[in-house]
């Protein structure tokens, strides 16, 4: 008898959730967060998940009681004797961390990394980590999901004749690169120079833009800083049109008016962190569909490498033989 597929979520993700289960085809789970008045919370599962396939739903953006949180669900979960427990985090914080950069400082993408596997999760299926390697610091799967799956489809529909590519940073290159292959398109690099966190001192841009169509596409939008310097020196530099695509919108501080302030058409991102509050220059695209495929071909024990571009573009090039 096979397990059954069962969705949970945490405070942090519950919209999300409740799409991804209603595209999967089951109900959300049941899951209480009793908040104590100490500040504390004990996550107590409302039905039984014993022999069940539990997938967690829990972006661990900040504050980090969402990351406690997933930690205690995975914990209450492997007590409750669940057959699988799979930690789905759509955002995957303290991603920047992922390396020892200046003296006296954690790895902190490895610390949660290891927490995730201490509390008892047997699979993490996330989407577009901060940096790849990232995977290699669990010692269980990880499902990396693309978003490029999303943003393929909304950049065919725009029909943009003089379609380029831009990377905001230098780290940004290779996401950026694979999508500008993807369409056969140029690309064209904006290089910055960090002040301090969050503060760039200086910028320039690397290719010809004059007269370009620009979409430029990046992991992660913080503060908005970076994709609107760099959309503001693109059309200085003579592009046509500047847009954006960032797949986790964390629009912190003063994101929002950054981004009303600026010369971008538009700044398209994904839901896998929930928006403050709405933008008219802010479009949201939902991942609940590509989230739900890869639970189920995780639960069926099928391959989630299709969902992948270079998938895609492999596929692509044999039936252009």
């Amino acid at each position: 008898m096979n397990p059954s597929v069962k969705i949970f979520s945490g405070t942090g993700s519950q919209e999300l959730a409740q799409k991804i289960a209603k595209r999967f085809g089951a109900p959300l789970g049941k899951i209480n967060i009793q908040k104590f008045s100490d500040g504390e919370f004990q996550p107590v599962f409302l039905e039984s998940i014993r022999g069940d396939y539990v997938f967690l739903v829990q972006s661990t953006f900040a504050p980090t009681d969402n990351l406690m949180e997933l930690l205690l669900m995975i914990d209450a979960a492997k007590r409750a004797s669940a057959y699988k427990i799979v930690a789905v985090i759509p955002y995957f914080g303290f991603a920047r961390q992922d390396r020892k950069d200046k003296p006296r400082v954690a790895i902190g993408a490895k610390l949660v990394a290891k927490l995730i596997e201490a509390a008892g999760a047997d699979r993490v299926v996330t989407m577009d980590l901060h940096a790849a390697q990232i995977q290699g610091f669990f010692d269980i799967p990880v499902d990396h999901l693309d978003s490029s799956a999303i943003f393929i489809p909304y950049i065919e529909k725009l029909k943009l004749k003089n379609l380029t590519f831009a990377a905001p940073d230098v780290g940004s290159t290779n996401r950026v690169r694979e999508i500008a292959n993807y369409f056969n398109a140029e690309m064209v690099i904006c290089d910055k120079h960090r002040k301090r966190a969050n503060e760039i001192a200086s910028m320039v841009v690397i290719g010809d833009v004059e007269g370009k169509d620009i979409v430029l596409i990046d992991d992660i939008c913080d503060t908005a800083g970076t994709l609107t310097k760099a959309a503001g020196l693109l059309k200085e530099k003579g592009a046509k049109s500047v847009r954006a695509l960032c797949t986790h919108p964390i629009l912190s501080g003063k994101a929002y008016e950054t981004i009303e302030n600026s010369v971008l058409e538009e700044m398209v991102v994904c839901d896998t962190i929930p928006m403050e509050k709405s933008s008219d220059k802010i479009k949201v695209l939902s991942v609940a569909d590509l989230f739900a495929i890869a639970i189920r071909n995780a639960y069926e024990n099928k391959s989630i490498t299709s969902l992948f571009i270079h998938s895609q573009l492999r596929e692509r090039e044999r039936a252009n033989k």
